[in-house]
């Protein structure tokens, strides 16, 4: 069950980006957000090098290697969720709308639908989850 709301998060992040594109929202000319955006394609590819050669999965599904607790990592458990929320709300901030701003909390929902599932899974997995939990926040540092 918990891979099948995984996916279902996946498709309500995928659909919010889409639906900002859509609106004229997405990609801006704004400095701010523009800025905000590199920064988060920044962390983007950071944490997929830190992450190795792993696939992505469209399910939550922890993958064989060890729990993975270097680069960005150390900071925040979900650096990659983060960098998707921080690219799709970058541009909403500079451009507040009631159906941007409900786009950018369908987004971060299936953001936060994707790390619990995660999470649970990587628990059974990783036992040491729990303690490195303890010590990183899920998204903001």
């Amino acid at each position: 069950m918990l891979k099948v709301i995984s996916i279902l998060g996946l498709v309500v992040m995928i659909g919010a980006l889409i639906g900002l594109y859509k609106i004229g929202v997405l990609f801006t000319s704004q400095p701010i957000a523009i800025a905000l955006q590199l920064i988060a394609v920044g962390l983007m590819v950071w944490s997929r090098v830190t992450f190795g050669s792993r696939s992505f999965h469209a399910a939550a599904n922890p993958t064989a290697g060890g729990l993975v607790t270097a680069g960005p990592y150390r900071i925040i458990r979900h650096p990659i969720y983060t960098a998707v929320c921080l690219f799709g709300w970058a541009p909403i901030v500079v451009h507040l709308s009631l159906g941007s701003v409900a786009l950018g909390i369908l987004l971060l929902l299936g953001a936060l639908m994707r790390m619990i599932c995660e999470e649970r899974l990587v628990k059974q997995t990783y036992p040491e989850y729990v303690e490195y939990a303890k010590v990183t926040k899920r998204m903001v540092p």
